[in-house]
């Protein structure tokens, strides 16, 4: 089926291209979303005639988008989730969360602005996709935690296994001090044991 794109479409073509595309793709998402007519001799005619006004709306939403992506671009969002010891979430992070989040902060978004290339199972740090427009796309990071505390160690570069590591080396280290205490204390009246036999023996002679 042929469409002509009233915008750019990534992976497609540009805005005013004439493309092939399935017609189911076409019914249930470019021409639901008005990016796209289809390519009759009519449409393609009113398509040329309001090309210079569909370019200067286009303008005006990229350079909006563009200033909004300046603000978003690299920003680091903290999303609150339980998971297991070993870091696996009950769940996973949807666009959903990661909109509303962006949103919370003062970003306006909507969640079919962003893509998530792989599902985030994991607490950790996650960069996703954010398409404010056909020409404009930045990413932000999801930085996924059990506690805000969690997720302020997680941001300063450490994973909760190197969290539980060192947690784990400095219990070790208590222990270790304990022994040593312990010994030396044992020691200590072992060296004072003597002193006491002698003392004794002077009383008996």
């Amino acid at each position: 089926m042929q469409v002509i794109l009233l915008e750019r479409v990534a992976k497609l073509g540009q805005m005013g291209d004439v493309v092939d595309v399935k017609p189911g793709y076409a019914r249930n998402y470019l021409l639901l979303q008005k990016k796209a007519l289809v390519a009759s001799e009519e449409n393609i005619k009113g398509f040329e005639s309001q090309k210079a006004q569909l370019e200067a709306r286009n303008l005006e939403t990229r350079q909006e988008a563009e200033a909004l992506g300046e603000k978003l671009d690299g920003q680091q969002f903290v999303v609150i989730r339980q998971a297991s010891d070993g870091g696996s979430l009950y769940g996973s992070v949807t666009t959903r969360d990661a909109a509303g989040v962006a949103t919370d902060e003062g970003f306006s978004i909507d969640r079919k602005q962003v893509i998530i290339r792989a599902p985030i199972k994991e607490l950790g740090l996650h960069e996703v996709e954010v398409h404010l427009h056909p020409e404009v796309m930045v990413t932000m990071t999801l930085n996924v935690a059990r506690s805000p505390e969690e997720a302020e160690l997680q941001a300063s570069g450490k994973t909760i296994q190197d969290a539980a590591a060192e947690e784990e080396a400095a219990a070790e280290y208590e222990i270790a001090e304990l022994f040593d205490d312990l010994g030396s204390a044992a020691s200590d009246d072992e060296d004072l044991a003597p002193a006491a036999d002698a003392s004794d023996d002077e009383d008996n002679a």
